[in-house]
């Protein structure tokens, strides 16, 4: 593996720069409001095990869920599968939390007793004294009350349970105004070819942190197999009209987005690579800070994104031409 394909990250190890996410792979939540449960794709949790095993064995390292991934299944079968693997890191999220049993998730807590009460829960799932890295989950968290949970997590660090912490935020100043904290060493973001996340991407880079690439494959929609109108149950979370929904609409990828695509679809697959390796190889070409976590409901899918490590980065006259056709559709999507 080459050294574009690696990456040290926070505690000093080098690992490959791909790692899996564990969303879909949770399967279903009922929010809290709400007495309908959604999912994220069509799951079944042994075909998961197999597939973080499969992960484990092609050499990937880094796995990330949260207390809230099917209220906390992700990481009950991240630790079942994991399970012995101590070289394995593992990355989960706090603020957010539920009953793996029920799936019924409970009201946003991001409190210093919510923050130790999800901390312990996610120990016990995923049958870990120590949780490599902790985020805070509530992307829009107010700065005004994250210094508290920051100090929490940083008590959590001193006592070893946690050995970092970071936020999942897509805003700038959120971010700028944390990290310089002993521990803060990573921030969870939206990075794709059309979310290019320039202001969170820069302070990464420039404050050394590593940026995990949330939403890599633009919720599926840049594997290309949504292109022809095909459509996700009514039971998908892309089938909601969330707000942030934006790469699906009416349980369909949006075709704004799907034009894009085909507009780069040649760029993408170029050196034999499929669209999502294509879409991987972007990221890695695009950010050194920047380590993707696409998810995955079935083995094939973990096989095709590792797959994106032995490709490469995409060579920088392909990213010029990605760039040419698509930047003044991007600067007009993230103004």
């Amino acid at each position: 593996m080459s050294a574009a394909t690696t990456m040290e990250i926070w505690n000093g190890r080098t690992v490959p720069r791909i790692g899996i996410g564990t969303w879909a792979a949770g399967g279903g939540v009922i929010w809290a409001g709400s007495n309908e449960a959604t999912v994220y794709g069509d799951v079944d949790d042994e075909r998961s095990k197999s597939a973080i095993t499969l992960a484990y064995d092609l050499g990937c390292r880094v796995f990330d869920t949260a207390a809230a991934y099917g209220a906390g299944n992700a990481e009950l079968l991240l630790g079942e599968a994991l399970a012995g693997k101590d070289d394995a890191v593992i990355i989960s999220k706090c603020g957010y939390y539920g009953d793996p049993t029920t799936r019924r998730m409970a009201p946003e807590d991001a409190s210093p007793a919510g923050i130790r009460h999800c901390v312990e829960q996610s120990r016990k799932r995923l049958k870990r004294d120590r949780i490599d890295l902790m985020l805070l989950h509530i992307n829009e968290y107010p700065i005004d009350k994250a210094g508290a949970a920051f100090d929490t997590l940083g008590h959590l660090r001193n006592e070893g349970k946690i050995g970092a912490f970071g936020w999942s935020t897509d805003h700038p100043e959120r971010l700028a105004a944390f990290v310089g904290r002993r521990g803060f060493v990573a921030v969870e973001n939206d990075y794709n070819i059309f979310d290019r996340a320039d202001e969170v991407m820069a302070i990464a880079e420039r404050e050394k942190l590593v940026s995990l690439s949330r939403l890599p494959l633009a919720m599926g929609l840049l594997t290309g197999k949504y292109s022809g109108g095909r459509k996700v149950g009514a039971d998908d979370v892309r089938a909601t009209e969330q707000p942030w929904m934006k790469f699906f609409k009416g349980g369909a990828a949006n075709p704004d987005f799907t034009r894009r695509l085909e507009a780069v679809r040649d760029l993408l697959t170029t050196g034999g690579r499929t669209l999502a390796q294509g879409a991987l190889g972007w990221i890695l070409a695009k950010s050194p800070a920047a380590l993707p976590l696409p998810g995955f409901t079935r083995p094939d899918q973990v096989r095709d994104n590792l797959g994106a490590l032995e490709k490469g980065p995409l060579p920088a006259a392909v990213m010029a031409e990605i760039d040419a056709v698509l930047m003044p559709a991007s600067a007009h999507a993230n103004p």
